[in-house]
């Protein structure tokens, strides 16, 4: 007999769950059914053997001999692997039952010429209806087709001649109260194997919500373990530079090469983090994405220009080729995250040119017929094994034969693919060793969109005389190095800066003096980005009319209630020089659009 946990488990939940248990309960019952059925033969022969008709009584054993070899067949067939099908098991045990209904049919056929002996076989027979109706009983399908079955003939027998009519009314009685106590017996038994499914439904659950914890708590452990490595690292090659700059211990000032390769190891950091919290926010659910139409085209030729500089230094060829409808076309878009699109298309060529020693570098972007663009990115790098293909995509796995000496925490493409699914789309990657790889990346296209202001995203930022104007900037930051970092960048820009570090201070000052831009940490003590951006709208003095972005380092619903209290825009952290140049171009843009309007009142 197979074990009741693992067929259980191979069923369907519910009622699938229930019926296999019933007919495993009525496999239990049906080597009992055999030797029931074989004590019972010599009470049979002996009660034929007063019958005149010996040639039909001898073929009746026969049949019942028939029978019984049947069903003891089926019986060992229960016990193989072919039985693990619900559906043919059904049906077998029903065929099963209905084999012992014909010969209860064959004993009262047999007894109609039995002569003296017509009571005591029909009898026989009623005794093996009972005996069908008991070890159908387990399984309500199997009792309500064999039961009355197996009761038929031997009622009609008895009911049909006067003489056995009282017995056919006992017989019925009593075939009829089996029938009611196997009902209420089958309706427990249902009653138990439902609690037994369950409780098998919740040991599953409670087995795969530990599988589930575990595979959470190894995620952490990788995570802790793979920041403190890449962290530490980066960090330590950074302080070594800034002691040297600072003139500590007696070190020479570091040299254009050192301070190249910390900054370069502070964005490595800055990508590392980056990288694992999306990560993270991403499989915990709660990564939100926007859904706006966009230029892949014109997304992709930025990236690819942005990292030609580093590809010609390899001595790489990094090229662009664009389907010709799509060059010539401007109608049609990709409905997606913008910001995220970029995130992994930067990845997948930043990974092509890191990767890539020599050959070339060819970005890709076409049409596919069922609704969908796809940009592939394809170099002539060391090229990955399938296995190795596979464990690319997972995360914090890193493919050692390619990836060391190289910084990274294993993430960009496990990312990569979660966010592409997040915008209705599929990453896929080909790879061969030694000739190169392809990953390609597939989003929705709409050929009816149409592209807001198609804007050129220009990665040069604007210095403060190709604004127009240099303008007044209050920055509200509680933390210091981040309020110093976006000091440096306005000031680089040409604008005048001034600070607070908390947000009633920047509300005291927004009242003191005139400011033509406010630039809100979304979090800070006293009173956070929303709270101070509502208090500076409910002004009655010009200040009140003035550009506010929001400097916030949360997910969106933080980036909704800045902009619902009065923001204008949303800078989320780290930021860049030129994230911040493209907001502050904005907003001088409306502080000259204010002064037109301004004047033309006048």
């Amino acid at each position: 007999m197979f074990a009741l946990p693992e067929t259980a488990a191979r069923a369907d939940r519910g009622g699938d769950a229930v019926t296999l248990q019933s007919l495993e309960a009525q496999r239990g019952l049906l080597p009992y059914a055999l030797a029931l059925f074989a004590v019972s033969l010599p009470i049979y022969v002996w009660a034929g053997s007063f019958a005149p008709n010996s040639v039909w009584m001898a073929a009746t054993f026969a049949v019942f001999a028939v029978n019984w070899g049947a069903f003891y067949a089926v019986v060992n067939w229960l016990r193989t692997e072919e039985s693990r099908d619900v559906a043919r098991r059904a049906r077998v045990q029903i065929l099963s039952g209905l084999l012992w209904s014909g010969a209860c049919a064959q004993i009262a056929a047999f007894a109609e010429g039995a002569g003296p002996a017509r009571e005591a076989l029909l009898m026989v027979s009623v005794g093996g209806a009972v005996a069908c109706f008991f070890f159908t009983a387990p399984w309500l399908t199997g009792l309500l087709i064999v039961g009355p079955a197996a009761a038929a003939a031997p009622l009609i027998g008895l009911l049909r001649h006067p003489e056995s009519r009282p017995e056919g009314l006992l017989a019925w009685g009593a075939l009829a109260l089996t029938m009611a106590l196997c009902l209420i017996l089958n309706r427990l038994l249902r009653g138990q194997f439902a609690m037994a499914a369950e409780r098998e439904a919740l040991i599953s659950e409670r087995a795969s919500s530990l599988d589930k914890a575990e595979r959470l708590a190894r995620s952490k452990s990788d995570i802790v373990s793979t920041l403190s490595h890449e962290i530490r690292n980066g960090l330590t090659g950074v302080t070594h530079v800034l002691a040297a700059a600072v003139g500590q211990g007696g070190r020479a000032a570091p040299s254009r090469e050192q301070l190249a390769a910390a900054l370069d190891a502070a964005k490595d950091l800055v990508a590392v983090l980056n990288a694992t919290l999306d990560s993270e926010t991403a499989e915990a659910g709660r990564l939100s994405l926007e859904r706006e139409p966009f230029d892949p085209v014109r997304l992709t030729r930025d990236l690819v220009l942005l990292n030609r500089p580093y590809a010609a230094a390899k001595g790489v060829e990094l090229v662009l080729h664009v389907e010709p409808e799509l060059e010539q076309s401007a109608a049609g878009a990709v409905i997606g995250d913008m910001t995220r699109a970029r995130q992994v298309l930067a990845n997948l060529i930043g990974n092509a040119v890191k990767y890539t020693v020599r050959g070339r570098i060819e970005a890709r972007i076409e049409r596919r017929g069922d609704g969908l663009i796809a940009i592939a990115i394809a170099d002539t790098g060391p090229g990955l094994s399938a296995e190795e293909l596979e464990q690319a995509f997972e995360p914090f796995r890193r493919v050692e034969r390619t990836g060391a000496g190289i910084p990274g925490a294993g993430l960009g493409l496990s990312l990569a693919r979660q966010l592409a699914g997040l915008m209705g789309g599929v990453l896929q990657g080909q790879s061969a060793m030694g000739v190169g790889s392809c990953f390609t990346l597939e989003l929705p296209w709409n050929e009816s969109a149409a592209i807001p202001g198609a804007e050129q995203i220009n990665f040069a930022p604007p210095t403060g005389a190709a604004q127009g104007r240099v303008l007044r900037v209050l920055v509200a930051e509680d933390d210091a190095l981040n309020a110093a970092m976006l000091r440096a960048i306005l000031e680089q820009l040409g604008h005048q800066v001034v600070g607070a570090n908390n947000g009633r201070r920047a509300l005291e000052l927004a009242q003191l003096a005139d400011f033509d831009l406010l630039m809100l940490d979304g979090r800070m003590p006293q009173m956070d980005g929303p709270q101070t951006a509502a208090a500076v709208r409910a002004l009655s003095s010009p200040i009140a009319l003035a550009p506010i972005i929001a400097v916030i380092g949360g997910d969106a619903d933080e980036a909704r209630e800045c902009l619902d209290a009065g923001c204008d825009a949303v800078l989320r952290k780290p930021v860049t020089v030129a994230g911040v140049a493209r907001a502050v171009a904005d907003a001088a843009a409306r502080v000259r659009q204010d002064a037109v309007a301004a004047r033309s009142a006048a």
